[in-house]
């Protein structure tokens, strides 16, 4: 199975890598929002499978990243777009921490997952109402950075150079969270999951670990948002609403749940149903419902975990055992 997935992961990477020079700009388009939805979908997810929190107001953080970054670029503040993405992530990875600690010490369960939905529909109203971030109708013709490295410059108003810079990004971001999730913090949310008093028990701060997943979290959930500025060129209340919020969760639910890869199968799968039934108004979201109503009854584990259990029963098995 670990061959068969890292076979897949490979043929995933060479198409959003060749992309360009193999489809439509439309459809390079349409792959640059779903790199862009991977890292946020994969942000939720290190919440969920590794420090067992459910957050259905993810998306502020989203948002956050998304209005920062639109708001300096539409108003012509002198920033290298690199650094604002590292403000993005920090502003961020601030939020996420003052909404954990608030929010932590007084629920769990559903209540917390309902409190953050209540501060991200928050965060929805204060848009509205400012005049800055341009109300209900958001910050539009927003544009497209040009950076200077000193050796070399990236025009991102260049479409093939806008869409690897977004895939180098993404592919960092990634990347680290990969290594988190590998390394000795990783377990340590994972031990939290399975079971926070045994953690506890044996010198772990659940409290403290699961803080530490939120704030990271938020963080990589704002790079993401960031990188919507300039590769969307519009930034809308509707990417902070609790609509954009549960992509995520469906993502992770189709692609498996429990998996670090899951969230970007899901989220391959939600832009592929979306992209076929583009033309039929209405038809995506019942494609969609429909999906996640199949997962739940047939496939629990999604598709990933749905693929392990065939490889074992194919493996047979195991000898001088039992099946």
């Amino acid at each position: 199975m670990n061959r068969i997935a890292s076979i897949a992961l490979l043929l995933l990477f060479a198409a959003f890598l060749f992309a360009p020079y193999l489809v439509n700009p439309g459809l390079v388009f349409i792959a640059g929002f779903a790199m862009i939805e991977i890292v946020f979908a994969l942000s939720w997810n290190l919440l969920f499978s590794y420090a067992g929190l459910v957050s259905f107001g993810h998306a502020a953080f989203f948002g956050i990243g998304a209005y920062v970054a639109a708001a300096t670029l539409r108003y012509g503040y002198d920033i290298h777009f690199i650094l604002v993405l590292l403000i993005c992530a920090v502003l961020g990875a601030v939020g996420a921490f003052l909404v954990a600690l608030i929010v932590l010490r007084r629920a769990s369960g559903i209540q917390f997952s309902v409190l953050t939905l209540a501060l991200s529909q928050l965060v929805v109203v204060l848009i509205g109402y400012s005049d800055y971030f341009g109300h209900d109708e958001g910050i539009s013709a927003i544009p497209r950075p040009v950076m200077n490295f000193g050796l070399f410059t990236v025009d991102l108003n260049r479409p093939l150079a806008n869409y690897y810079f977004v895939l180098f990004v993404c592919l960092v971001a990634v990347g680290l969270m990969w290594l988190l999730v590998k390394g000795h913090l990783g377990r340590a949310m994972q031990a939290v999951r399975i079971d926070s008093e045994r953690a506890e028990f044996i010198g772990i701060d659940a409290w403290r670990i699961r803080v530490f997943a939120f704030t990271i979290s938020g963080a990589f959930a704002a790079v993401a948002g960031a990188l919507l500025a300039p590769w969307g060129q519009i930034v809308t209340p509707e990417y902070v609403n609790w609509l954009h919020s549960a992509q995520p969760i469906f993502a992770t639910l189709l692609g498996g749940a429990g998996f670090f890869w899951g969230p970007v199968v899901g989220i391959v799968g939600l832009s592929a149903l979306n992209y076929f039934t583009r033309t039929f108004t209405g038809l995506s979201e019942v494609l969609v419902g429909a999906s996640l109503i199949a997962v739940v009854l047939v496939a629990p584990q999604g598709i990933l975990g749905t693929l392990r259990q065939l490889a074992k029963r194919r493996k047979g098995p195991v000898k001088g055992g039992h099946a």
